[in-house]
């Protein structure tokens, strides 16, 4: 059987291949163990110049987090190993964040949840022609986590906001405008970009000799109406903004009318969390986001909704989650405050070199 991860050195760089591509190239615990040891043996190794990561297959860059094994890990009563996966990614993202190398992800295909933690934190996130991102999370009562809580209040307009309590899905354009990718390059050329990068080549130079200038973003039209509703201070003023404009009529009433109908599907407690974590992200830095995140997930690992989530999107498929509580109006502020309190085991992340 082939590795789920592969490790290489090509000429100057450090190469990781996801290889899951049947299941979407998923990161399990298994994966983010191979990796994190390695990265920190690139980060001393003085014949490595810059780090690549790339994935098997068409379809996806890494579509998240293998969520049914956590779901059946959860299932079982064994909540600590599915705590024990989101600890170790969550160091892993720490580290990718602060890796003393170029750290260039190249992204193609479905890249989502946990794909997102791989390639976010690192300098150079370069896309490809089938792109497709989005941080799902409220659809199956987690929360946008792996640094979620640290990158998307940083983005422009609110977008970040927008992504995090919608789930909306995003291709190449809208992503290299609000600044989630920093390149865009052909598919095609991909294969020329890595081996130009092992050959030694300035990685700047390198992804701007290939580069190409994006379409403009489907967003375009719609960025004020999203920066004026999701800059509000809660779901409930984001979405009374929303069936405002639906009611008023004009060019963005539909699709105020259709987010709106949209958020209601979702998790109350997970909404309510990721607003929490918008409010909040932008004072703290990477690794206190990553620690705030381990004590969400510690909570919500506990917790109903994302069994409730994953059942019916990925195990019953019947797509009626009954949530817990089923509205927002039923929701206990001091219930979601409490999810950012500190846990007996806090998470502690290693610098590069250490």
């Amino acid at each position: 059987m082939e590795p789920e991860v592969i490790l290489e050195k090509k000429g100057v760089a450090g190469v990781i291949t996801l290889n899951r591509p049947k299941a979407l190239n998923a990161l399990n615990l298994p994966m983010v163990r191979a990796l994190l040891p390695r990265l920190r043996s690139w980060a001393q190794d003085p014949a490595i110049h810059c780090v690549i990561i790339k994935a098997t297959g068409e379809k996806a860059f890494c579509a998240g987090g293998d969520v049914r094994a956590l779901y059946d890990l959860g299932r079982a009563g064994n909540t600590a190993e599915a705590l024990a996966f989101w600890r170790e990614e969550y160091v892993l993202n720490s580290y990718i964040g602060s890796f003393p190398k170029p750290y260039v992800a190249l992204i193609d295909g479905i890249c989502m949840g946990g794909g997102f933690g791989l390639s976010a934190h690192g300098a150079h996130r370069v896309v490809g022609d089938r792109y497709l991102f989005a941080m799902p999370e409220v659809n199956i009562g987690l929360f946008p986590d792996v640094g979620g809580t640290h990158v998307l209040p940083r983005l422009p307009g609110a977008f970040g906001v927008f992504l995090a309590l919608t789930g909306a899905r995003i291709r190449a354009p809208e992503a290299y405008a609000c600044g989630l990718a920093t390149a865009v390059v052909p598919s095609s050329a991909f294969a020329e970009l890595e081996g130009t990068l092992c050959a030694g080549a300035d990685v700047a130079g390198a992804i701007n000799a290939l580069r190409v200038e994006p379409a403009a973003s489907a967003f375009a039209d719609r960025a004020g109406v999203i920066a004026e509703t999701f800059s509000l201070g809660s779901v409930e003023a984001i979405l009374a903004a929303l069936d405002a404009l639906a009611a008023a009529g004009g060019p963005h009433a539909a699709f105020a009318a259709e987010t709106a109908k949209d958020m209601r599907t979702k998790s109350p407690t997970s909404l309510s969390i990721a607003m929490e974590q918008m409010r909040r992200g932008p004072s703290l830095d990477l690794d206190g986001c990553l620690k705030t995140e381990l004590r969400i997930v510690t909570r919500v690992a506990a917790g109903h909704d994302f069994y409730e989530g994953v059942r019916a999107v990925l195990v019953d498929r019947d797509n009626q989650p009954r949530w817990q509580p089923a509205s927002l109006a039923q929701i206990d502020p001091a219930q979601i405050a409490a999810h950012f309190d500190p846990i007996a085991d806090e998470l502690e992340v290693l610098a590069p070199g250490s």
